[in-house]
């Protein structure tokens, strides 16, 4: 792969850079024991991820597993009022030491990231791990050559279903509907099944949702509860349509290679196992939790269920997906990323889902 970094408007970082200063991030001060700062800016500040273990892990778990030898400061993308599709940008310059975002919203800078959510690729949690386990390498290539920056960690969240505000009954239902996709693959497999695919904002869903200007939207089923989007929708379709929303947590390369070994291995050691196994752990109830407070079917530990229609899809549907996938995102996707890139894939990735990228 060809090294490129997408530039940044010289206004942008100033900007930016303004605002670290509010918040703290540019500057910090560290303790009077502490050798490491970190400054580090999380995914989205009002999801479950980041509020029960991205910042807990960062603020707490890590500095006290140091003894103090490391201090960070953290906020999220969106406390801080940049996009998530900035965040590997910033980082890359420098600009904060570590940060996190949904792999998917990268893909405009480097596609083939892609490769590691293609919709109904991973059909369950245990699948979803394969995947990520077996994409970390291209994902560290992918990193370090487009964004200067290094891979930390890979974990979901829930899986992307399908909330609509008109009654649905499957796949079949989508034709000529227009639905708010969450990637660009995603959108590819969207209007594979017939749908008309738009690109809004998640804060913006609800609004779009209930002024009719999309009918259906993806997201996780968890985050769409805690999103509301349930207040502006009618019909669930639990099939993971939009993948698994993977979050890449990096760190700056030049920041990561100026730490002693003793310091990285202590930030990678102590993010497996108190920040990547406890996720994915969650994982394996998170979609199901979702969908009980989405629909009131079964215990919302999260507050007052909602009362969603639930539509369980068919062995139909899952043809027809698995079909849009191969016929059209797979061909697709390859056709935005080089040879190198999908030699890896195939020999990856690939052979945990029995596919095979290749150039239409």
């Amino acid at each position: 792969m060809t090294a490129f970094r997408r530039p940044v408007s010289a206004c942008r970082p100033t900007r930016l850079a303004s605002r670290l200063v509010g918040l703290g991030l540019i500057g910090l001060a560290a303790s009077a024991s502490a050798e490491t700062s970190l400054n580090v800016v999380g995914s989205w500040s009002s999801l479950e991820l980041h509020r029960q273990f991205e910042k807990p892990f960062w603020s707490e778990t890590l500095p006290a597993q140091s003894n103090g030898e490391i201090a960070t400061q953290v906020t999220t993308h969106d406390q801080m009022g940049i996009t998530g599709g900035d965040v590997f940008r910033y980082l890359g310059d420098g600009l904060f030491d570590v940060g996190m975002t949904v792999a998917d919203y990268t893909v405009g800078d480097a596609p083939a990231l892609e490769g590691l959510d293609l919709p109904m690729m991973a059909s369950d949690i245990d699948s979803a791990q394969r995947v990520a386990d077996a994409f970390r390498p291209l994902a560290e290539s992918t990193m370090n050559e487009r964004f200067n920056s290094h891979v930390l960690a890979i974990v979901p969240y829930p899986a992307q279903v399908l909330f609509c505000n008109t009654p649905i009954e499957g796949v079949e239902s989508l034709t000529d509907k227009k639905v708010r996709a969450s990637g660009r693959s995603t959108g590819e497999f969207i209007e594979a099944l017939g749908a008309q695919s738009l690109n809004i904002a998640f804060n913006e869903v609800p609004g779009s949702l209930e002024r009719g200007v999309i009918d259906c939207a993806v997201t996780g089923s968890l985050s769409g509860y805690s999103a509301g989007w349930h207040e502006v929708s009618s019909h669930l379709l639990a099939l993971p349509m939009g993948g698994w929303d993977y979050v890449i947590t990096a760190i700056n390369l030049d920041k990561w290679n100026g730490l002693d070994e003793t310091t990285q291995d202590q930030i990678q050691s102590s993010l497996d196992s108190e920040f990547v196994a406890p996720v994915w752990d969650n994982a394996r109830t998170e979609t199901a939790r979702g969908i009980a407070c989405l629909t009131g079917q079964g215990e919302c530990p999260l507050g007052d269920p909602a009362g969603m229609t639930l539509v369980n899809a068919t062995e139909d549907d899952l043809a027809a997906a698995r079909q849009a996938l191969e016929d059209t995102v797979l061909p697709a996707w390859a056709a935005r990323v080089d040879a190198d890139t999908l030699e890896a894939w195939n020999s990856s990735v690939g052979q945990v889902v029995d596919l095979t990228a290749t150039t239409p």
